[in-house]
């Protein structure tokens, strides 16, 4: 699943700096998510993650096939730490 998600996706994000990490299916409250969980080499913050969820739900709604009968997509990064660390 991972690799059909990251074919689609990781050259239309490439330019955040950004890459699929994982791509899987769990259910939670009785609903199919689908969980796209994205990962960068820095910290990833709201206005990347923000964009790159604009690029990725374009693509997805493109391949519905992929998704299948799925009731949610849920698109967020591995924790990096604070962007304070950083500086």
């Amino acid at each position: 699943m991972k690799e059909t998600v990251s074919q689609l996706v990781d050259s239309k994000i490439k330019e955040l700096n950004v890459f699929v990490e994982d791509a899987f299916i769990s259910t939670e409250e009785g609903k199919q998510i689908f969980n796209i969980v994205l990962e960068s080499e820095e910290v990833i913050d709201l206005n990347k993650i923000t964009e790159a969820s604009r690029i990725i739900n374009d693509i997805m709604d493109k391949h519905e096939e992929v998704l299948g009968d799925i009731d949610e997509l849920d698109i967020y990064s591995k924790e990096k730490g604070n962007i304070e660390d950083e500086q």
